[in-house]
């Protein structure tokens, strides 16, 4: 397999983007995430521009990496100044990174207009600082901005500025869709012209913006028109519309194209790393993100599903495990008995959509979707719902009664709530009591506090996401609503619901579901017996 290198601009480019902030640990911590993946080289930020990447740097260079080197990026000197004497320049070598990326312009509209400086200073100040940079021992990345603009605009300059990059010493020169407007075609006249000019064998590279959602397209373009080294954003994460989101480009390369951009087996862990620096940014992944998004293998339609099932090539243009990826049926009123089977299998494998129960849990889905129940982004509270019909659950724990009340005082008194809660678990009654932020809040708290004492594994689970929808907006103030709530306990996550037109019960149901999937599925089955007691489920379903 030819291989293709591959340069995550997350720290950088990708800390543009609007809503990013990362701090210096979350640097490091996207640092590691990265070089476990096996990413060729990270470009991790401009030591010159600001304290925050200088210190990080100064951290990094303490870092073990295994696969990844570190790149500090920066631009060429400024005008009237010798790159030896340029400040910036040598913040870039004081971060002591093997490889520096320098971007230059390559459009004269941005030399006349911007830079506002002659287009042969323009050359020399490309020039000048890779040469110094290459003196002093650096790998040095040339990033062409605003490439293939100026290709179009004066393709005579826009060459002339890679030449100058090229005959100072740069190791790599980087095609830049800085704007985001180029097609496909635009990309690979521009390659192709810029092939023409350099020596056989030099690396080239492509840089594209998403701004017409052509990011990806252009890079798998630049790939086949001859660049062997690719920047992007692992999630797609950069300025404006973000940037090649390389959870998309590496296995469209891999495992369409035949090409090797991560070492031999990191492809599957590509799913769970996006995840990670995506959570490092506090940036969920969106569901519909191919490859890696929770919804690229979900299937909701009957046809689909059994179709699927049947012949997963039918409906999934790769499998899922290549990519570290799971098939999701989603639950619903469309999804018919294969669906339901399908998931009943997890907990009966002898169970098949000629079961005799199938007909009747479809029906009993339909007829609680019906009535505002959504089960497609709550998989937990469906499965507790499949074990109750089988008669395969032990509910842990039994809410005997609970309470929330909210106080608004006035002045600069902040607001707060109190939840107060009693439970039922193996014969012994535990009370508590909890303030929060909010009614939902204080009730999870108290919860919490009173099973805490029996399963001290709660201590770890936290709400990571919680949803409120209206079901009938014309019942007004008295609509049942539905609370989606998403979990956590730092390694695993899942989803429960609950319907009521009292969002605090709705939210309780929710909740309860919440804890039970976590006693009931991530521990020791085992212990399901020590708390097994009489009754039916908590959840209203």
């Amino acid at each position: 397999m030819s291989g293709i290198e591959i340069l995550d601009t997350t720290l950088r480019d990708g800390a543009q983007g609007e809503g990013m902030n990362f701090s210096v640990q979350d640097k490091l911590a996207v640092v590691r995430a990265l070089d476990d993946l096996g990413i060729h080289w990270i470009e991790a930020g401009n030591p010159g521009s600001n304290p925050k990447d200088t210190e990080f740097f100064r951290l990094a260079g303490k870092l073990k990496l295994n696969h990844a080197r570190l790149c500090a990026f920066g631009s060429t000197r400024k005008p009237g100044l010798r790159a030896a004497g340029d400040p910036q320049i040598r913040a870039l070598l004081e971060a002591n990174t093997e490889t520096v990326t320098i971007f230059g312009k390559n459009w004269d509209l941005h030399v006349r207009e911007v830079l506002r400086v002659s287009p042969e200073e323009n050359l020399a100040m490309i020039a000048d600082t890779a040469a110094f940079l290459k003196a002093e021992g650096r790998l040095l990345i040339y990033d062409a901005e605003h490439f293939f603009d100026g290709w179009k605009a004066n393709p005579e300059y826009a060459l002339s500025a890679l030449r100058a990059a090229a005959e100072a010493g740069a190791d790599r020169i980087v095609l830049c869709d800085t704007n985001g407007g180029s097609f496909p075609a635009d990309i690979a006249a521009g390659v192709s012209g810029a092939l023409r000019l350099l020596p056989p064998g030099f690396s080239l590279g492509i840089h594209a913006h998403n701004d017409m959602g052509l990011a990806v397209a252009n890079a798998l373009e630049a790939v086949q028109a001859g660049c062997g080294h690719v920047q992007g954003t692992l999630a797609g994460f950069g300025e404006r519309c973000g940037n090649t989101c390389l959870a998309a480009l590496i296995p469209s390369l891999e495992l369409k194209r035949g090409y090797r951009c991560l070492p031999e087996g990191r492809l599957a862990l590509i799913s769970e790393t996006t995840r990670r620096v995506a959570e490092i940014a506090n940036i969920p992944v969106p569901g519909s993100m191919p490859y890696v998004g929770a919804s690229a293998f979900s299937h909701k339609g009957g046809m689909h599903t059994d179709g699927v099932l049947k012949l997963s090539r039918s409906f999934e243009h790769i499998d899922p495990a290549l990519v570290g990826n799971t098939r999701r049926l989603l639950m619903s009123e469309v999804g018919g008995r294969s669906v339901v089977a399908e998931k009943a299998k997890k907990i009966d494998p002898a169970f098949t959509k000629d079961h005799p129960l199938a007909a009747s849990l479809a029906a009993k889905l339909k007829a609680l979707e019906a009535e505002g129940w959504a089960f497609e982004g709550a998989d937990a509270s469906f499965e507790l719902l499949i074990r109750r019909e089988l008669g395969r659950y032990a509910p842990r724990f039994r809410i005997e009664a609970y309470r929330v009340m909210s106080e608004h005082p006035t002045g600069e008194t902040i607001a707060c709530s109190h939840g107060w809660v009693k439970v039922l678990v193996g014969g012994r009654y535990e009370i508590a009591a909890a303030e929060g932020d909010g009614p939902v809040n204080a009730l999870d708290g108290a919860l919490r506090r009173a099973l805490v004492r029996f399963y001290p594994e709660l201590e770890r689970v936290r709400l990571s996401d919680y949803k409120v929808r209206v079901i009938d907006g014309v019942a007004a103030t008295a609509a049942r609503v539905r609370v989606l709530i998403e979990s956590t306990d730092g390694v695993n996550a899942w989803s429960t619901v609950g319907v009521s037109a009292d969002i605090i019960d709705a939210s309780r149901a929710a909740l309860v579901d919440a804890i039970e999937y976590k006693l009931g599925f991530f521990q020791n089955p085992a212990d399901l017996e020590k708390a097994r007691m009489p009754g039916g489920s908590e959840q209203g379903a």
